[in-house]
């Protein structure tokens, strides 16, 4: 029941982004919203997220394994995205999209209807390492398919979410506590951030036709992360050493469907943010459909 109730949240606001396109249309600037998100109060999210976990060695364990992970599928996918597309931008696309997962939005709300607050470190550990891989590898990507490589890593540079990240860590390593009342306006950015988010993807979204959506690069996201990605996280999670309950954490954080900020970044580079778009409501669909079978395998093969 609680894992219906956040999903059905999370679409919800999707939807509201929807239907404001379509009844407002050129009154709706996009990329308004994007340079809020991204420049604001996406930042704002960040740094209260990765200061309200503790952060200790055993906890770094499990977005080490993480990343090892996502990287490498990521070598795979730069090796036979070429045989796949011969568009850079849909290569790009396939390339990142297929690893960016929705690990804050979804996979912690959902750890916690599975689990309880216990997995709250964990999916909110695996989390930071996924916006550290989304506002580097990421945009490198997703910039490199128009500007050139001295360009996107000057974009890197640019973007105030790897700072407000670095921030954070020192506030939680030394321990710096942040006054109730501060926390309190970071607490309501950091919502903003994720409500806008969807909005965002809702807008882009009302864009989409069922004639000129590009199925082949959806399907081919959507078997990279919601089939491939997790496989691979099985077979390293059999061999780290994690607890049975902490493995399956693992998986739901790969197999969560695409981010809205894989459209964020699409859209601030040019990179065909309504296909994006489709690919991630491509992806949310399948997951929708997938989820309850895909948690029974991963109980079984870690019970």
């Amino acid at each position: 029941m609680d894992t219906l109730i956040a999903i059905t949240s999370i679409y919800l606001f999707i939807l509201i982004g929807y239907t404001v396109k379509k009844l407002f249309r050129d009154d709706i600037n996009e990329r308004t919203l994007i340079l809020l998100s991204v420049y604001f109060l996406q930042p704002i999210l960040t740094f209260w997220g990765l200061t309200r976990v503790s952060i200790n060695n055993d906890l770094l364990y499990v977005p080490a394994i993480y990343l090892a992970v996502i990287i490498s599928v990521l070598m795979l996918l730069i090796f036979i995205a070429k045989y796949f597309f011969e568009n850079e931008q849909d290569k790009s696309i396939f390339i990142v999209s297929s690893l960016i997962g929705n690990t804050g939005n979804l996979s912690i709300p959902l750890g916690i209807a599975l689990f309880g607050e216990s997995s709250v470190p964990y999916t909110s550990i695996i989390n930071i390492a996924n916006i550290f891989f989304i506002y580097t590898v990421g945009i490198y990507f997703y910039a490199k398919s128009s500007f050139s490589i001295k360009e996107s890593i000057r974009s890197m540079v640019r973007i105030p979410i790897i700072w407000f990240a670095l921030v954070a860590l020192l506030f939680n390593h030394f321990q710096i506590k942040i006054h109730p009342q501060i926390n309190l306006v970071l607490e309501m950015g950091s919502y903003a951030a994720i409500v806008i988010q969807l909005i965002i993807l809702g807008v882009y979204l009302s864009k989409i036709t069922l004639k000129e959506h590009d199925y082949k690069l959806s399907l081919s996201v959507s078997f990279v992360k919601l089939f491939v990605l997790p496989a691979v996280g099985v077979v390293f999670a059999l061999f780290s050493g994690l607890s049975h309950e902490i493995s399956i954490i693992l998986i739901i954080s790969l197999f969560a469907p695409l981010a809205v900020t894989n459209v964020n970044i699409a859209a601030l580079y040019n990179c065909k943010p309504s296909s994006v778009a489709g690919v991630i409501l491509m992806s949310s669909f399948l997951f929708l459909f997938l989820i309850y079978f895909d948690l029974e395998i991963v109980k079984s093969i870690f019970s």
